[in-house]
C-alpha cells in the first residue's frame, strides 16, 4: 500500500466505493439491510476505521452468497440487526471509541488527581 494512499485515506475510499457497487447489486431488502448494518458497526470503529473494512467485506459476501440462494434478509440476519452488528463487533455491548476516549480521559484525570 502507498504510504500517501494509507494517511489520506485514498485506499479505504476506493474499498468502499467498491463495497458499494457490490451492494447495489443486491435485492432492494438486501441493500436496506446493508445500509443499516454500515450505520449501526461504524460506531465501532478505530480512529481510522480500517478495522471495519474485513468485518465489512465479510459481511457483503454473507448478503451475496444469501441473495444468491434466495432466502430472505430475515432468515439470514433475523430481526434484530442492532444485536448482529454487536456480535460482529466484538461481543454485546462491544465499545465505541466514544466509550474508548471517555475512560482514557477518567484513567488521566484520576492519575493527576492521585487517585
Amino acid at each position: 500500500m502507498n504510504f500517501w494512499n494509507k494517511i489520506t485515506g485514498n485506499d479505504m475510499n476506493k474499498e468502499f466505493k467498491a463495497f458499494e457497487l457490490r451492494a447495489q447489486k443486491l435485492p432492494v431488502e438486501y441493500q436496506a439491510a446493508w445500509k443499516e448494518i454500515n450505520a449501526y458497526l461504524w460506531p465501532h470503529s478505530d480512529f481510522t476505521g480500517r478495522n471495519l473494512m474485513p468485518i465489512l467485506d465479510g459481511v457483503l459476501g454473507l448478503l451475496e452468497e444469501s441473495a444468491a440462494e434466495g432466502q430472505s434478509i430475515h432468515e439470514v440476519l433475523g430481526d434484530d440487526i442492532n444485536g448482529f452488528c454487536s456480535a460482529l463487533a466484538g461481543e454485546e455491548g462491544a465499545k465505541s471509541y466514544r466509550d474508548k476516549w471517555r475512560e482514557q480521559l477518567n484513567n488521566t484525570i484520576a492519575k493527576k488527581l492521585g487517585k
